[in-house]
């Protein structure tokens, strides 16, 4: 009775743990975090106060709303589609990348020809599984990028000997030739993973566009004064509070999407090693 009940109790862990509505809730609570940080709030409290000092002293401006759109709208909205479209060809490059591997161990498993393969199917596949966690280390370990893609290029000798191996099991030369057409196509993948994560958008642009994002909010202090005798006073810090939040959280979207890999935001792209390579038999 005691073990029933120790296995209902873990069976409701369990759902517990994957209930679709708490994994709603965590993203959507880490997503507020990232986008709504110290830096939100650090911007939107000298915004305010710059705009109070406005009121004080009585300094009002009226500032054409087309340098919003120059200095900061069109450099956010390119640097977030650029962040956006090297996501996805990142995605396109990694599903390259781990097809071609993944071909590569069902030809080690099925293509030998009136002999068994042995232990080559059970290596190609534990060597298929160094590659992509050393992979998912690579993409987001910033400092020691160099060694870890001569490693790298280690794993990718050790995957080339094993199919060399496969000249031993009658396997024709014919598809010795396509099985290291199949290496060839995971390197080509993994010097565009390499060039996704080293070339990123403009840093010109983006360093433009962070220090208008950032100062925007203070230094509109003065247009803010001049358009609070519109709204009442309770109302009158209302657009400097929405305009440091639109912009920095614009601002913090973009950060996010620019590297994919970090598994810092819910937009990065997951390499869970253990559920992608347990799906080979």
């Amino acid at each position: 009775m005691m073990k029933i009940a120790s296995n209902i109790f873990s069976c409701n862990i369990a759902t517990i743990k994957i209930s679709p509505k708490i994994k709603i809730m965590l993203s959507v609570k880490s997503t507020l975090a990232f986008v709504l940080n110290t830096k939100t709030l650090i911007v939107t409290a000298l915004s305010v106060l710059a705009t109070y000092l406005c009121l004080q002293y009585k300094i009002t401006a009226k500032f054409p709303d087309l340098l919003i759109g120059m200095a900061i709208v069109f450099p956010v909205v390119f640097s977030i589609g650029s962040a956006f479209s090297r996501r996805e060809f990142a995605l396109q490059r990694l599903s390259d990348f781990k097809g071609h591997l993944f071909a590569l161990y069902y030809a080690a498993k099925d293509w030998p020809a009136g002999k068994e393969p042995g232990s080559l199917p059970a290596e190609v596949k534990e060597e298929i599984r160094c590659i992509m966690t050393h992979l998912r280390k690579m993409l987001r370990d910033k400092n020691n990028w160099y060694a870890n893609e001569k490693q790298m290029y280690v794993h990718f000798g050790n995957l080339s000997l094993m199919i060399a191996r496969m000249r031993d099991l009658n396997v024709q030369s014919g598809e010795i030739s396509r099985v290291n057409q199949y290496i060839s196509k995971v390197i080509i993948a993994f010097d565009t993973l390499r060039g996704i994560y080293l070339y990123r958008t403009p840093r010109s642009l983006r360093f433009f566009s962070k220090i208008f994002i950032l100062s925007f909010p203070v230094l509109y202090a003065p247009y803010f004064a001049s358009i609070s005798s519109d709204y009442s006073p309770a109302l009158r810090f209302v657009m400097p509070v929405l305009y440091s939040f639109i912009l920095i959280s614009l601002h913090n979207i973009q950060e996010n999407l620019e590297h994919p890999f970090d598994q810092v935001g819910d937009d990065d792209i997951i390499i869970n090693v253990d559920e992608e390579v347990g799906v080979l038999p």
